[in-house]
């Protein structure tokens, strides 16, 4: 059994790689720290909150590697793929994660501007005449 867990996570356009092992509670992202990388306390708190769920914040080191997307579906991919990395660490914490939201994938994502059209649902002005 290896002691490193990986798992993808994705919201909107980002998309984080998470890479979970035993350690003292630091968490990385983009070779940053995290509150250095997610800039205002809702963002980062959004990123750990699996942690703070199973109430064992202290107990893992967490490397992340994020692209695309802004920081808001950022912050909502990293906690998407910390959650799968914990149930791959401890099936056991499924039930919890669960319980509180956190392995559900949000399937919301920014709807195409079609041809014909000023945006993806606006239509141009009609002119009957």
């Amino acid at each position: 059994m290896s002691d490193i867990f990986t798992a993808t996570g994705r919201r909107k356009r980002a998309i984080a790689q998470v890479r979970l092992q035993k350690g003292s509670g630091n968490v990385t992202v983009n070779d940053r720290g995290l509150e250095e990388y997610c800039y205002t306390e809702r963002l980062a708190s959004i990123a750990v909150a699996p942690l703070t769920c199973i109430q064992r914040n202290a107990d893992f080191d967490v490397a992340i590697k994020v692209y695309g997307g802004g920081p808001s579906g950022q912050a909502g991919a990293i906690a998407l793929g910390l959650a799968r990395a914990l149930e791959a660490f401890d099936a056991d914490l499924r039930a919890p994660l669960k319980k509180g939201g956190y392995m559900r994938r949000d399937p919301r994502e920014k709807e195409r501007k079609k041809s014909g059209q000023a945006g993806a649902r606006k239509r141009f002005q009609f002119s009957k005449r």
